[in-house]
């Protein structure tokens, strides 16, 4: 387990804990409008490996991380001290 608060967001893709804001769906209208405005201000960054994006995870410096986990999953990750990559959370359509 690493020694600095971290998330896993997938495939090996972190983002420090006390960078996140917010996760959010990606399917909600709010988050499509947030995923549009960072790709044209150049601060997407996308996680998802050309899975299907889940989540999306405002940082307080502005960018948006594109992950293909849920984010009750990620929710979960962040409550608890265990931060495992779990292949059912990565391998779902």
């Amino acid at each position: 387990m690493s020694s600095f608060p971290v998330l896993n967001v997938g495939f090996s893709n972190i983002v420090f804990k006390e960078k996140i804001l917010v996760i959010m769906q990606a399917e909600s209208a709010g988050a499509k409008r947030l995923r549009s405005e960072a790709k044209d201000h150049l601060r997407l960054i996308d996680a998802t490996q050309g899975r299907k994006t889940r989540s999306l995870l405002v940082l307080d410096s502005g960018h948006i991380v594109l992950s293909a986990i849920r984010p009750d999953s990620l929710t979960k990750r962040l409550e608890s001290a265990d931060n495992s990559i779990g292949m059912e959370d990565e391998e779902e359509d």
